[in-house]
């Protein structure tokens, strides 16, 4: 059996332009909703890209789609390493997100709370 090497999709390329997005959007995404002012560290896609997979499928409809995802910076938003490596993961598992805005409501908009009339 022959191995195949992991994909590489970030390199440098992606280091750049992760660093020109930062400096124009300096703060978490997820803290501000929370009403903190946190730094962001890291450049988060918003919905996940998939483009490992889809470069190990071999399929290039997939693959021409999961670069668009990737590099589509409508698609990215800063975050803190906290937020990245636990909320951010919890959320792509559960599909809800987790947490409260300013006000205590729930951030996920699906959540049952949103949307419902009177006390």
């Amino acid at each position: 059996m022959s191995s195949r090497a992991e994909p590489r999709v970030y390199n440098s390329r992606w280091a750049k332009a992760a660093k020109t997005f930062l400096a124009g959007h300096p703060l978490c995404a997820m803290c501000q909703a929370q009403g903190r002012a946190v730094a962001a560290t890291v450049v988060d896609h918003i919905r996940e890209h998939r483009l490992k997979q889809a470069l190990r499928s071999g399929d290039k409809a997939a693959i021409a789609q999961a670069q668009r995802l990737f590099w589509d910076k409508n698609n990215w938003q800063g975050l803190c390493k906290s937020h990245h490596d636990s909320t951010k993961q919890r959320i792509e598992k559960r599909g809800v997100e987790i947490g409260c805005d300013v006000n205590g409501l729930p951030i996920d908009a699906g959540h049952h709370w949103h949307g419902v009339g009177g006390g």
